[in-house]
């Protein structure tokens, strides 16, 4: 499978080419377009169980797989959200652990541990839930905005908003913890932040989905009894 990423900024879009009879795992509504011959099955990936742990980890319950058909053929993929797309390789014995909502779409090979804290983070209502993302082949994830990186040396501690999250390595390990004391945390409109301690790479997001509607809900029509 080759997938190349056009408009590279808030308008990003993934081409999917498909080899003859692959397949592509795609979150639902993420599909833009596809090319003749192409079929689609919805179903919940890896059976109903698995579909019912997906959801507690706060994805869908159900997942689209395209097939290509012998001549092969082109699925295009967009986030919900205006923001960047990226293409990372998933190796065998490697992990990865992805933001909950950032999953686009993955070649079949790609696995998510749905036995792990039934697919979800640990962090009660911070905000931050989690998939542990492993097997083989690439994976897709989208951000809200643009996507930055850091590569953290062994020992290298680095904290991040939880919020702006996007996923980290699995070699990465991991703390939730609020901004300082408890009123810092309370006051400093930051709420939990991440400490993660390298090696491995972490990947942001430039803006976060809560601070957006934080600014946008108080701004928005109120409704009349009158």
């Amino acid at each position: 499978m080759e997938i190349y990423i056009n408009h590279p900024s808030s308008f990003s879009l993934a081409i999917a080419r498909l080899a003859p009879h692959e397949q592509i795992h795609v979150e639902p509504g993420a599909m833009v377009s596809f090319s003749d011959g192409v079929t689609v099955e919805t179903g919940a990936r890896g059976g109903l169980f698995g579909g019912i742990k997906r959801m507690l980890g706060g994805e869908s319950f159900f997942q689209n797989t395209y097939h290509a058909p012998a001549m092969g053929g082109e699925v295009t993929l967009a986030p919900r959200l205006l923001g960047a797309i990226k293409v990372i390789d998933i190796v065998p014995n490697g992990l990865f652990y992805l933001h909950s909502g950032a999953f686009l779409g993955s070649e079949i090979g790609v696995q998510f541990d749905t036995g792990w804290g039934g697919a979800r983070g640990f962090f009660g209502g911070g905000g931050l839930l989690l998939l542990k993302v492993a097997g083989q082949g690439k994976l897709l994830l989208s951000s809200f905005g643009a996507i930055e990186e850091r590569v953290l040396a062994p020992g290298q501690r680095y904290t991040v908003d939880t919020g702006h999250i996007v996923g980290f390595d699995g070699s990465i390990s991991f703390n939730v913890r609020g901004m300082g004391n408890f009123k810092s945390t309370l006051l400093s409109g930051e709420g939990l932040v991440c400490e993660l301690t390298g090696p491995g790479r972490v990947l942001m997001q430039t803006r976060s989905e809560q601070a957006f509607l934080d600014w946008l809900i108080p701004k928005l029509p109120k409704s009349s009894n009158s």
